[in-house]
C-alpha cells in the first residue's frame, strides 16, 4: 500500500455516552477472603512503564521569510541508530544531521542505510512518519536540523531508540486521578550488565537532568523539573531516583511526559522519555453517611446499601468492599468481597450479598465494609471510599450450614435474571470480535456457526465495548467469542460484570483471543501524544496504557479469568544478529518478543489459560509477517473448542 502522509486513519473521537442505568443487567460479584488482596486497587510501580526510546516534541520558529528551522540534540550510544520524524504535514521537513565534532553536517537521507515513509500505530490508528536507520554512525551527541518552507506545520515530535541495556522506568506515585490532586511521577534509570544482571538508578547510569512535561486539556504545556532530593517522593537524596509533580486544577484529558538525559555506564549520552496519559475526573460522587444499612433481598440475599450523594446519580460506577462480620469470641473475622457494576438508586448504592458466605465463615453481627472503594467505570478512578465502614443488618436467619456449602454460580455472580433464557434471542453462536479502533479482521469463512461483530474504527472503553457487544449478542440466547486485540479484555468486561449470552452457552472455550494486551501496551502513551498534537487518530484508550489495565485488572475475579483462552505470537526470528521486527517503526519502543503492538509480556492473562506462543505472525495485516488471525490451523482449533 502506498503511504501518504495524510493517510492517518481518521478514526471517529466521540464515544458513546455511558448506558443508561435502566439498560444494565449488572451481575452481584462476591469472592472468598482469601481473594481479597487479589482485588486490591493496583499499585502504581507493578505498571511502571520501561523505556528504551524518546519521543521528543519540536517546535519549529519562523524566520522573516517565513520559512521554519528547528535544531535538536540527538544522543547517540552506539555505532546503530534508528529514529522517526512526524511533522504531521504533507509538505513534510528537511532533516540534517550535524556530527559531534560538527565537522561534519549532511542531510540524513545521505547518511542513512535506510530511508522510508512508515506508518507508527496499531490497528488503523497509525500516524505516518520519515523513518531513517544508520550504521556505522559515530557515537555522541549529534545534531538533528529540521527544516520546513512556509506553510507546512510548526509542531511535531522526533522519536528516538535507544539501547535496551538503559532504560527509563516511570510510574505514577497515586493513582488519585481527582480535579485539585497534586499528581506526582517517580523516574529513574535501569538495566543490564553483560551478564544479565539487574542495574538500577546510578548503578545503571547518570542522569543529568529530568523533568515533567505535562500538556492540559485546554493544549497549554508547562515543563516541571524534577528532583533527586529525597522530599519528591523520590527515596533518598542523590540516589538517582527522581520525583516531580503538579497540580491537576481541570477535568480533562492530561498528557505527562517524564524526559530524562544523562549517561549510560559507557559514559554515552542518552534521552529517555515515558508517555503517561492521564484522564483526571472531576467529583461526582461522594458518601452521604458514615454508616451502611443491609436490607433482605429475598430468603437467601442481602443488599448492602451504601448512602451517596453527587451530581452523577443517573451513571453505574464500580464498586467494590470487603464485608467483616464478628466470629462467636467476638474477634473480627473476614465474609467475603462485593463487587459489580452498581448504579445509586433512591440516594444509595447496592452490593449484593448471599447469606451463604456469613454460613461459610461463621460470622454474626457487628458487621462492617472495608476498603470500600466506587469508581468511574471507563477509568477506574475512585470517586468515593472508606476504609471502615460500620453495616446494621436485618435479624438473619441463615439455616445453611457450613459443610453443605458449595460455592455456586448464585454466590459469586448473584441471581440470574428471570429473562435471561426465556426472552434473550433464539439460537447460539460464535461471535467474532475485532480490536481497538479496527474493524472486521477474521476469515468468516473459517468459522462455522459464526457471526462478525463490527463497531468499525471506533475508540471505545471495556466498559462501552462490553456493552456493544452484549447487545449484537442479544439476538441469540447464548454465544462464545474468539477476538482480537481489545476485543479480548473487553469480552471478558462482559462475562465479568453483565449477564448476557455468555452465560447461556456450552463449550469448552468461552472466551478465546489472540494478540490480547490484557497488560497494555506501550503504543498507547505515545499514540495519545502524538494525537494530542496532531488532532486525529481514534484518540486516547486508557485501557491499553499499562496503568489503565492495571487498574482494570484489579477488578476481574479468578472465576472470570479462568474462562480465557488466550494465543500470543510474535515476528518471525531470521538470525541472531540481525534486527527482527514486525513493524519496523513500533519496534523502537516495544520490548520483544512482540507481534508489532502487543508484547508477549504484557499479552499474558494471570488465572487465564495461555494456549501458546507463536512466531512468524504480527498483530495486523501490512506488517513483515502474516497477520496472526489468519493462521487457518489455530482458527480451525478455535472453532472446533469455541462454546456456542
Amino acid at each position: 500500500m502506498k503511504l501518504n502522509r495524510l493517510s492517518v486513519a481518521c478514526c471517529l473521537v466521540l464515544v458513546a455516552p455511558l448506558a443508561q442505568a435502566e439498560a444494565i443487567v449488572a451481575k452481584q460479584l462476591a469472592g472468598p477472603p482469601s481473594e481479597f488482596s487479589a482485588m486490591q486497587p493496583a499499585n502504581p510501580v507493578d505498571a511502571a512503564i520501561h523505556s528504551k526510546s524518546a519521543l521528543l516534541p519540536i517546535e519549529l520558529s519562523s524566520d522573516k521569510a517565513g520559512a521554519y528551522s528547528a535544531s535538536v540534540s540527538l544522543p547517540v550510544e552506539s555505532d546503530q541508530l534508528r529514529f522517526l520524524v512526524f511533522s504531521g504535514d504533507q509538505l513534510g521537513w528537511e532533516v540534517g544531521m550535524r556530527s559531534p565534532s560538527g565537522r561534519s553536517e549532511k542531510a540524513a537521507r545521505s547518511l542513512a542505510t535506510d530511508q522510508r515513509l512508515a506508518e507508527f500505530g496499531m490497528e488503523n490508528a497509525a500516524y505516518p512518519a520519515d523513518y531513517y536507520a544508520f550504521d556505522g554512525i559515530e557515537t555522541g551527541d549529534w545534531t538533528l536540523k529540521l527544516n520546513a518552507s512556509s506553510g507546512a506545520s510548526p509542531r511535531g515530535f522526533v522519536l528516538i531508540e535507544g539501547g535496551s541495556d538503559t532504560q527509563l522506568v516511570s510510574y505514577q506515585t497515586h493513582t488519585k486521578q481527582i480535579v485539585g490532586e497534586r499528581i506526582g511521577f517517580v523516574a529513574s534509570l535501569y538495566g543490564q550488565d553483560e551478564s544479565g544482571e539487574v542495574l538500577f538508578a546510578k548503578a545503571a547510569g547518570r542522569v543529568g537532568s529530568a523533568a515533567l512535561r505535562v500538556t492540559s486539556p485546554n493544549g497549554e504545556v508547562q515543563t516541571y523539573a524534577m528532583h533527586d532530593d529525597g522530599k519528591h517522593n523520590d527515596a533518598q537524596a542523590n540516589d538517582g531516583i527522581y520525583g516531580g509533580d503538579f497540580l491537576a486544577d481541570k477535568a480533562g484529558q492530561y498528557q505527562a511526559q517524564v524526559m530524562v538525559r544523562g549517561y549510560n555506564r559507557a559514559g554515552r549520552p542518552v534521552v529517555r522519555t515515558a508517555e503517561h496519559p492521564l484522564p483526571i475526573i472531576a467529583p461526582m460522587l461522594q458518601l452521604a453517611g458514615t454508616k451502611a444499612a443491609a436490607s433482605n433481598a429475598d430468603g437467601m440475599r442481602l443488599n448492602l446499601n451504601v448512602p451517596v450523594a453527587g451530581e452523577k446519580l443517573d451513571r453505574h460506577y464500580r464498586g467494590y468492599a470487603e464485608v467483616w462480620g464478628t466470629d462467636a469470641s467476638g474477634t473480627a473475622t473476614p465474609v467475603a468481597w462485593v463487587s459489580g457494576m452498581i448504579t445509586p438508586r433512591d440516594g444509595a448504592v447496592s452490593f449484593g450479598l448471599d447469606t451463604r458466605w456469613i454460613a461459610l465463615a461463621g460470622a454474626r453481627a457487628p458487621f462492617e465494609l472495608r476498603h470500600l472503594r466506587l469508581e468511574d467505570p471507563d477509568y477506574y478512578i475512585t470517586v468515593a471510599s472508606a476504609e471502615r465502614l460500620p453495616m446494621s443488618t436485618p435479624a438473619l436467619s441463615i439455616k445453611a450450614k457450613p459443610g453443605s456449602i458449595s460455592i455456586d454460580e448464585a454466590m459469586t455472580q448473584g441471581p440470574r435474571p428471570a429473562n435471561l433464557k426465556a426472552d434473550k434471542g433464539t439460537g447460539s453462536r460464535l461471535l467474532l470480535v475485532h480490536g481497538y479502533c479496527s474493524g472486521g479482521v477474521w476469515p468468516a469463512s473459517q468459522f462455522s456457526s459464526a457471526s462478525t461483530f463490527l463497531d468499525t474504527n471506533q475508540n471505545r472503553t471495556h466498559d462501552q465495548f462490553a456493552r456493544r457487544i452484549q447487545s449484537y449478542g442479544s439476538t441469540w440466547n447464548s454465544f462464545g467469542v474468539v477476538a482480537h486485540s481489545q476485543g479480548g479484555p473487553a469480552s471478558l468486561h462482559l462475562y465479568t460484570y453483565y449477564w448476557s449470552g455468555l452465560d447461556n452457552a456450552s463449550g469448552s472455550r468461552l472466551i478465546q483471543s489472540v494478540g490480547s494486551p490484557y497488560q497494555g501496551t506501550n503504543l498507547a502513551g505515545i499514540l495519545a501524544t502524538l494525537g494530542n498534537w496532531f488532532g486525529v487518530g481514534c484518540g486516547f484508550n486508557n485501557d491499553l496504557t499499562y496503568s489503565g489495565a492495571s487498574n482494570w485488572l484489579a477488578g476481574i475475579p479468578s472465576w472470570a479469568r479462568a474462562k480465557v483462552n488466550y494465543y500470543t505470537t510474535s515476528f518471525r526470528y531470521t538470525n541472531w544478529w540481525s534486527n527482527d521486527y514486525c513493524q519496523f517503526a513500533t519496534d523502537l519502543v516495544l520490548s520483544d518478543p512482540e507481534d508489532g503492538t502487543t508484547e508477549q509480556a504484557k499479552g499474558q492473562l494471570s488465572g487465564a489459560i495461555n494456549r501458546g506462543h507463536t512466531t512468524g505472525q504480527c498483530h495486523t495485516a501490512n506488517m513483515r509477517d502474516p497477520a496472526q488471525y489468519l493462521d487457518s490451523s489455530r482458527n480451525a482449533t478455535m472453532n472446533a473448542n469455541a462454546a456456542r
